[in-house]
Order: C-alpha cells, then structure tokens, then sequence
C-alpha cells in the first residue's frame, strides 16, 4: 500500500491541490487552502474485477411506484418542494442570516409533528431554550416537537438511531462535527463527512432529513459544492429583510421540478403564507405614472404579476450618466438601452437611468425586456402606459421581439386581477383570453406606438 498523499483543499470552492498556494486556481480567493490528510492509495496488483459482487441492471421501462409524499400542512412549503416531502430524503436549505429559516423549519416542523408524526429538532447554534422560546412565540409551544442542542454528528445519530423519527432538522451542517475526520467544524472535509454520514441515516431509516446551510456574502451556499450534489433537493430562502416578503425556491430537486416557489410573508407570529403573490408586488395604481408598466412573471407554473418602474434624469453636457438597477440584471439593461438608441433611435447617453422591481422582487424571467422597454420610453417621453394594461416579451439585439412560453397562463392572471389589455409579441399561439391584445413584431413598432398615443 503506497503512502498518502498530501492534499490541501481551498475552503471556499472545495477544488483540491497537490501543494499549498496562496491563491486558489478554481475560484481565485486567497489563503483558502488547508492541508487534509490524502486518502489511502491501492497498489496495482490488486485486482477490482476479483471480489466485487455484481449488480443488478434493470430497462427504462420497468415498472416503479411514484414515491409517497408527506405534505406538512404549509402549502406553500408543499409547493416550493414539489408536492410534498419524500420520506428518506435529504434537503439542503439556503439563505441570508435573518432571512427566517429556522421560523420556517420550525413551524414546519410543528405542522408535522401535530399531525402525528415523530419530529426531532436538532440545533447546533442554539440552545434547546432558545428554541423552545422561539416556539412559543410563535405558538407553537404545545408542538410535540423533541428539541436538542449537539453538534457531534455520532451522538445525534446514536441517538435518534434507538427510534428513528419521522422528521429531522439539523440546524446547521456548518455546525455538524464528525469524530471520523480531523478537522475543526464547518471547514470542507467536516461539512462534507457530516452531511454523507446524515443522508446515510435518513436513506436507511427512511427519515425526512432538512439541513440548514449557511451562504456566503454572494449568496451562494457555504462548503463544498459537492454538498448540493449529495443532497436530494436544495431550497433557496430569498428576500430582503428590509420587505416583508419570503420567497422560498427549490434550485434542484430530484423528486419534482424546479424553479417552483412559495411565497411568505414575514409577521409577528411568523411566516404567513401568501396566497396571491401579485398583491404584494403591485402598488396602488389608480393614478397614470410616467416609467411604470406591469409584467407578468412566470416563476414555475406560477405566474405573479410586478410593477417595473423606470427613471431618466438628463444631465449638463460632459457629466457621467449613472446606471442603477435594482431588481434585475444589470448588463440586460445596458442591452436594452443599446437597442433603443441603435434601433429606435432613442437617445439615452446624456441621461441617468434607475431601475427598479417593486416590492424588493428580483426577476429573472427574459420576458421581462418589453416590460422594461416600455418602462424606459414612459420615462424618456414622459408618457404614462394604461394602468390596465401588462406587457411581457423578449427582445433580440435586431430589434426583434420574440414570442416566450406560456402566454395564455400569464394573459389569465392578469385577468384575474383586473388588466383588461396586454402588449405582448406576433405569434400564431392561441391565447383564449378576451382581453384586448396589441401585438408587436418589433421594438420600434412599440415606441411608435407608445409616442403616438393621445
């Protein structure tokens, strides 16, 4: 058996070297490196085909059961995870510190355990006291819900492998230590040794396991990357804590769709589900307002419907217009203004434009670009758009506007709520909707259309 080798593993990304550098090659962040112990490398004599077992192969078109679902009560919750969670699954959730992950887990977890269900919650940042007081003010003291406060990953399991629960949360895997690799808590070997012996757990006793994870300041999850490649779902708990909205976004999931979401708002008693996420991103628009238009964005099989709002400021000559952007990428703007001054012939150099999503609501849906076409012309002419009317589709760097998916999903909830018109792209797709429908096959068609109104 040949010696081991030395490894340093960068703590920010998990890439691995063969020697120290300051500077990690993979993600470019500096003294991230740390030395672990190599793993056990076999000599060639041994033989892999001789003393394996062999494995059994089974055709695509085999039969199997869907898996069975325990929905928690929260239907919104229920939504964002695919319908329900799967026993004997592991889900890795995300978020900025303060966000309310721990209020979400922990009313979740009081939903189940009221309906019968064995709940175990495990804190490794707080104290079983700080937990039940939370609980308590939320309502949920009476929950029966088995609290404890570890961080050894082998006393947890040893402990609940005597009666396996329904449901586990381990609050968080930075936390988590294993006494079978050396290493302090939260570095990548012991993040990445605690969660494979948890989801080793919960795949052999069936328990539905959540982890908390902690993110980094660009809000992605802290760790190795191949924490979200062992996992079976990985959620994301979005919003700003300055809004009263939550938004909680499944980014893989292995047992349902992704880019579902559900929405909560933030009360005194807790997360709060909402039922109509439109209201939250509309403001009251019984007034025309210059650089204002609605959008309907499709999250999922859910379409909400924002406001989109838009400022230009000309400057004296010589200055450096400012480009600000709240809400929505910022290099698609810049795109945005470029077509409209090289194809519509409107000039946006000698102004500062803002940008903003309504409601703290951040959009990635690219049919937002007519949305925010039209919201930068309002503002330019100073004409307002009917405060009836939507308008969604994308826009090409020709000038072109180009059909998007599921328009007649996003054309009847804007009917719902009392839109009576849309701008939308030529296509040949049925909308079956009554409303008034202006379709537009380029962008100078729409500001045309836009300067020319009364």
């Amino acid at each position: 058996m040949a010696k081991p080798k030395r490894k340093y593993v960068c703590q920010n990304c998990g890439s691995i070297a063969h020697r120290w550098e300051g500077q990690c090659a993979d993600c470019g962040e500096w003294n991230t490196l740390v030395e672990e112990a190599g793993e056990t490398v076999f000599a060639s004599k041994h033989n892999l085909q001789n003393g394996g077992r062999e494995v059994r192969l089974v055709g695509l078109d085999s039969e199997i059961a869907l898996p069975d679902r325990r929905q928690t009560g929260i239907a919104e919750f229920d939504r964002a995870v695919g319908g329900g969670l799967v026993a004997g699954s592991a889900t890795l959730m995300g978020g900025d510190p303060g966000i309310g992950k721990s209020t979400l887990l922990l009313q979740v977890s009081a939903r189940l355990a009221e309906a019968g269900l064995s709940v175990a919650y495990i804190s490794g940042e707080e104290a079983a006291d700080q937990v039940r007081l939370r609980a308590r003010r939320l309502g949920l003291g009476k929950a029966p819900v088995k609290l404890a406060s570890a961080t050894s990953v082998r006393d947890i399991l040893t402990t609940l492998g005597r009666n396996a629960p329904d449901f586990v949360v381990i609050d968080s895997i930075q936390t988590m230590h294993s006494d079978l690799i050396e290493g302090a808590p939260g570095t990548v070997s012991q993040v990445r040794a605690s969660a494979q012996e948890i989801i080793k757990f919960a795949k052999e006793h069936g328990t539905m396991v959540m982890l908390v994870g902690h993110v980094t300041k660009d809000g992605s999850i802290a760790g190795p990357r191949v924490l979200e490649h062992m996992v079976d779902t990985v959620m994301s708990f979005e919003g700003e804590r300055s809004h009263q909205y939550r938004i909680l976004r499944a980014i893989k999931n292995r047992f349902g769709g992704t880019d579902e979401i559900g929405v909560f708002a933030m009360e005194e008693a807790g997360l709060t589900e909402v039922s109509n996420p439109s209201a939250l991103f509309l403001t009251d628009r019984s007034e025309q307002v210059t650089g204002a238009t609605v959008f309907p964005a499709l999250e999922g099989t859910r379409p909400v419907l924002v406001e989109i709002q838009a400022l230009t400021v000309r400057l004296a000559s010589g200055a450096t217009p400012r480009r600000s952007v709240v809400g929505w990428d910022s290099a698609r703007l810049a795109m945005i203004l470029a077509v409209l001054e090289a194809r519509c012939g409107l000039s946006f150099s000698g102004a500062e434009v803002y940008l903003n999503v309504a409601g703290g609501y951040r959009l990635t849906d690219p049919a937002a670009d007519l949305a925010v076409a039209a919201a930068l012309i309002s503002a330019h002419a100073e004409r307002p758009m009917p405060s009836d009317a939507v308008i969604f589709g994308e826009i090409a760097l020709s000038g072109e506007i180009r059909p998007v998916a599921r328009t007649p999903l996003r054309l009847k909830e804007a009917s719902k709520l009392g839109f009576n018109s849309a701008l939308l792209p030529a296509s040949g797709e049925k909308t079956g909707s009554s409303m008034k429908q202006l379709q537009f096959t380029k962008l100078a068609n729409l500001v045309d259309h836009m300067l020319a109104r009364d």
